[in-house]
């Protein structure tokens, strides 16, 4: 859907002025220059309500990719294809992963501080400001994770320089705006600079962005990020384990440049109980939220096949590249068995990276 406005989906108008506008939602008066064709107005505060969310999601997160934890963000249903949410998410994917891949701060505390600075960001900050707001959150993280201060020397220099990195590339690709593409565009000048910088291995992200549809200013092939995206399919015969699993998985660990499903030949009413518990407790995924049992046919067709281990013959997809990784079921079996498939399920997940 391309929608902007979030009374009335029209398209956004920026004024070369400020004029006295009232939130459609608080009613809150004050001075901007953005609202919608037909007039209507919404504040910072009300645009991001829910943000504060994002603190509880970061602290459950393991990976080491930024664009993986930015994903997942921009999927919850208070982030909308534009906006100064993404102000506030660059920072805190940012700090999640240098986290995870070993950076020595205080997550929690980190997470608060890139909240609390995010939100002083306006939406439209690049247009007027010539400064995007993901581009300053990158710089941002560097300040919270090298304690940067107005009288700090080397750290100070670090977080003028990541800034200036981001709006760099920011710049280059140029307009109009896309909250989207410059957010990813800060994450990867920022795991280039960290590496270098802080010796604080982030794994690089591979973006393929699946936003254009929601953007009615996409820029298309000018964008780097302008990419079909893989499509995954991990196939078992009841799709009520493994291939849940891997599903789940996939979208965890892959989700910035592929989309992952899972189907059977035959299905079952629910998800194995044991693999959705054991997912939720080792890592955070309601299985059941989100998935369901479904046929082969119920998917769109992939570029690659993976069968569990099941010997799943699948006669309709002629032409396409498979492959079997030949898992034993652990249905019925107890919580050690379980976990050690999950966990070469991951292993074979993160092996997709590299190889695709």
């Amino acid at each position: 859907m391309r929608e902007e406005c979030l009374i009335c989906k029209e398209p956004l108008e920026y004024l070369s002025e400020d004029v006295e506008m009232e939130c459609e939602l608080c009613h809150k008066k004050e001075q901007s220059k953005t609202r919608c064709i037909n007039g209507h107005y919404i504040c910072n505060e009300c645009h991001i309500q829910g943000i504060d969310s994002l603190i509880g999601l970061c602290m459950e997160e393991t990976a080491k990719n930024p664009a993986i934890i930015l994903n997942a963000m921009m999927a919850q249903p208070f982030c909308h294809m534009h906006g100064p949410e993404h102000h506030i998410m660059v920072g805190m994917a940012l700090l999640t992963a240098y986290h995870n891949a070993g950076g020595d701060i205080d997550l929690n505390k980190a997470l608060i501080e890139m909240n609390s600075r995010g939100k002083s960001v306006p939406g439209g900050a690049c247009g007027f400001w010539g400064a995007c707001g993901a581009g300053i959150s990158a710089g941002m993280f560097i300040s919270i994770v090298t304690g940067s201060t107005p009288l700090g020397e080397k750290n100070f220099g670090l977080s003028h320089k990541m800034t200036a990195s981001a709006l760099g590339a920011i710049g280059e690709v140029g307009g109009p705006r896309c909250c989207k593409r410059d957010a990813y565009l800060s994450l990867l000048q920022a795991v280039d600079f960290v590496r270098g910088n802080l010796g604080i291995y982030m794994e690089q992200p591979k973006i393929c962005c699946s936003y254009s549809r929601q953007n009615n200013q996409c820029i298309g092939k000018r964008c780097p990020f302008c990419k079909k995206k893989k499509k995954i399919a991990f196939i078992c015969v009841h799709n009520s384990c493994r291939s849940q699993i891997a599903e789940a998985l996939g979208k965890k660990y892959l989700s910035d440049f592929c989309d992952c499903y899972s189907a059977g030949t035959e299905i079952k009413p629910q998800i194995n109980p044991d693999a959705v518990r054991l997912m939720k407790r080792e890592y955070g995924i309601d299985m059941e939220k989100d998935q369901y049992s479904k046929l082969l046919q119920d998917i769109p067709g992939a570029d690659l096949y993976v069968s569990m281990g099941c010997n799943v013959a699948c006669p309709n997809i002629p032409g396409k590249e498979s492959v079997d990784w030949g898992l034993e079921d652990p249905t019925g079996e107890d919580d050690e068995v379980f976990l050690d498939v999950m966990r070469k399920i991951e292993k074979k997940i993160r092996d997709l990276r590299e190889l695709l």
